[in-house]
């Protein structure tokens, strides 16, 4: 697996500084290397289109109930650039993983596997985006200089845990689903226009199978992702901090109920829903691109 972590952010580097020399390298890499950039660049381009919304999600899971009107509507983009970033190695790692240990080992153990791997990344995202966002950071360059200073490489990791408990479920769930929808539609299609084998699933179709995987998946795993933010944005709250992951919950279910662990869940459909809509609507179109500009060389 660490192999495979270096192989990926090696090719994933050469593919973004590539330049007039980029279709005589993609000429010479691995099919499966398509999956790490289109995967890397739908991810990208759905988080920061829907960052506003993940930031008012942010915002309803606090432990103290902070809204826009406490941070300012600036909260709602601050960081978006930087951290959307951080969203193309997620990508890159999801799909990139996925597209290998899949064809060997099926969608349930690759989809675990490229969530397990994009963590290495996505838990600084996240650290970063919810604390700049709750305000307890006043820009990027701050929160990194801030976070590294005072808790070290390690404090970019913090609540990983619970990230890695929502993550790996999220994925599985989503990913999961992607296959049985798919394969699905393409046999109603083909039952209904008799042209068995030659069915093909539409932008519209991988944008429905998106959302719908997405929202499956996010209802399973809300609780989880509350404790998770709760637990990265503690500096945020002037409240006694939890000793885990297991205290956070247990704490909110006996001051504030569970219902708490729901908080935030219409934000985070709307943002989740969205984001695998695009990405999965994109990556495919990419990826083709991709092939069709390998096989014209």
């Amino acid at each position: 697996m660490k192999v495979l972590f270096i192989q990926l952010l090696s090719l994933l580097t050469i593919l973004l500084s590539a330049s007039g020399k980029t279709e005589c390298r993609l000429s010479s890499l691995p099919p499966w290397s398509h999956k790490v950039l289109a995967g890397g660049c739908s991810r990208a381009f759905a988080q920061a289109v829907l960052y506003p919304v993940d930031a008012l999600r942010t915002l309803a899971q606090t432990r103290d109930g902070r809204t826009l009107a406490d941070v300012g509507t600036g909260a709602l983009i601050k960081g978006c650039g930087q951290t959307s970033s951080f969203a193309l190695f997620t990508g890159a790692f999801q799909f990139g993983i996925y597209g290998v240990v899949q064809p060997k080992y099926g969608p349930l153990i690759a989809s675990a596997c490229g969530a397990a791997g994009s963590c290495l990344v996505s838990v600084p995202q996240e650290v970063l985006k919810q604390r700049l966002v709750t305000g307890v950071y006043k820009n990027f360059r701050e929160a990194v200089q801030k976070i590294y200073s005072s808790e070290g490489v390690l404090g970019f990791y913090s609540a990983w845990k619970p990230t890695v408990s929502r993550n790996v479920p999220f994925v599985i769930a989503t990913f999961s689903s992607r296959e049985v929808l798919q394969r699905k539609i393409i046999e109603f299609k083909e039952r209904n226009e008799e042209k068995k084998g030659q069915m093909k699933l539409s932008s519209g179709d991988n944008l429905l199978i998106g959302i719908s995987s997405a929202l499956v998946a996010g209802l399973a795993t809300q609780p989880i992702d509350v404790i998770k933010t709760r637990m990265m944005t503690q500096a945020a709250s002037n409240a006694a901090p939890y000793k885990s992951a297991f205290d956070c919950a247990s704490s909110i279910i006996r001051t504030e109920s569970w219902r708490k662990l729901y908080s935030g869940f219409g934000q985070r459909a709307v943002y989740m829903g969205g984001l695998w809509g695009i990405t999965f609507t994109l990556e495919p179109v990419v990826t083709s691109y991709l092939r069709n500009k390998r096989d014209a060389q």
